[in-house]
């Protein structure tokens, strides 16, 4: 391993194997029941371990996707992606529906991200049927009743937030070579994370782990789930992509910022939960999402089956690049494809609980992992570590380090600090 992590040293570097599931949608409350025998790490599980072979390969890439994109960007971009030799599979004024292989879609995220700073800009989709379901506009959010009146458990939870803790996340996650979707490092990524987040919620019976399987790649999701005390029906997500890219499976990703930021934030709240012994009314959805820079995947996956089970999402607060400071405001907030209600509650935490600014801004289609539960119906919010423009110039590189944030995630602190409020005010 690249560094060594105080705060990970007593844990064992497992990967710990979840039964085998059904093709039915997964039950998101139920977990995953833990047995004694645990397999043995696979060689990638966490770097620097090694064995004589992997114990997972890559599932080779689906022969067609079809992608909902900006009629704007198809024409910004024309030879770029050679739009112009490609015969749309349906648009409008506003979207445009193309039959791509799955093999391009690195290309086109790279090239959105290159010529728009906006990535991945579209989403990707397995059907065409699914793609065409983009031209309807999403249902209304139903609006949460939003009231600030927990400040002594917020304030006392707050002062668990721990800086080091959100750094040695980021090492390790941006010490694997790559966390790409189709990369065997990709893949043993989350299944640390299922790993980690099983022990660090040990002993505690109203939180189950689960890993979610997608049907098209091998990357996997890992959902945690607090169950709620009261109104168990009632369900708050919060997470980001776990997945990274800087054009390939080959090529080096730490993916520091975007999105081991996000993920380690995520963590960090989930730890303070833990240490705090907070027990909400409410259930919460603790979320690691795969592929989101092949065009939202993952999440959109998951935000798709939740509605088809009825799940009463309350709110999701997407964590995505938190710990590069761009902009003269701590925390943005993308005001388009998220909840006016919920980003005007969110303003109103970070006025109350803490000394931070902040700001608005608009992000573009598809820009990240919320717009997936917006178009499902869902309140969904988007804090950012700086305006559009400004936002950390190495992403999609292999300069995406925690070195080139200068070593530690102070700025992460801040978000951390926002979504614990969040948590707290809105799950009770």
């Amino acid at each position: 391993m690249r560094r060594l992590l105080p705060f990970l040293l007593a844990v064992p570097f497992l990967v710990l194997t979840a039964p085998a599931r059904a093709a039915t949608l997964p039950d998101f409350d139920r977990g995953i029941t833990l047995h004694p025998l645990v397999q043995q790490a696979m060689d990638v599980a966490v770097p620097g371990v090694s064995a004589p072979t992997p114990a997972i390969s890559p599932a080779a890439a689906p022969e067609t996707v079809w992608i909902s994109i900006l009629t704007q960007d198809v024409t910004a971009l024309g030879e770029e992606f050679n739009f112009p030799e490609r015969k749309p599979a349906g648009q409008n004024g506003v979207l445009s529906v193309y039959e791509l292989r799955a093999a391009e879609l690195d290309r086109l995220g790279d090239i959105m991200q290159r010529k728009f700073r906006r990535s991945p800009g579209f989403f990707a989709h397995s059907s065409l049927r699914s793609a065409q379901q983009d031209f309807t506009l999403p249902p209304l959010a139903a609006a949460a009743a939003y009231t600030i009146d927990q400040g002594e458990k917020v304030s006392t939870m707050l002062q668990l937030v721990d800086e080091s803790s959100i750094t040695g996340m980021i090492s390790t996650l941006s010490a694997y070579k790559t966390r790409y979707y189709r990369s065997v490092t990709g893949i043993a990524a989350p299944k640390w994370l299922y790993g980690y987040w099983t022990q660090l919620a040990a002993g505690r019976p109203d939180i189950s782990v689960a890993t979610f399987r997608h049907s098209a790649f091998p990357q996997e999701s890992v959902i945690l789930t607090v169950t709620g005390a009261v109104e168990p029906e009632k369900v708050i997500v919060i997470g980001g992509h776990i997945d990274c890219t800087s054009g390939g499976a080959d090529n080096p990703a730490p993916g520091a910022d975007d999105n081991a930021s996000g993920i380690a934030v995520t963590n960090e709240v989930l730890r303070v939960l833990i240490a705090s012994g907070y027990r909400p009314a409410q259930t919460l959805k603790f979320m690691a999402f795969a592929a989101e820079e092949a065009g939202l995947r993952g999440s959109a996956e998951i935000a798709a089956a939740f509605k088809k089970q009825g799940v009463a999402v309350q709110g999701m607060l997407n964590l995505d690049m938190a710990n590069f400071k761009g902009s003269a405001q701590d925390i943005n907030f993308v005001t388009d494809n998220t909840n006016s209600d919920q980003n005007a509650f969110l303003g109103k935490l970070v006025d109350i609980y803490t000394p931070y600014t902040w700001a608005t801004f608009k992000c573009g289609y598809g820009c990240s992992d919320h717009a997936s539960w917006t178009k499902n119906g869902y309140p969904a919010s988007l804090p950012f570590e700086s305006k559009m423009e400004e936002y950390n110039p190495a992403i999609h590189t292999a300069n995406d380090t925690l070195e080139q944030m200068g070593g530690r995630a102070t700025h992460a602190v801040k978000f951390a600090k926002l979504a614990v409020a969040y948590m707290v005010e809105l799950a009770k």
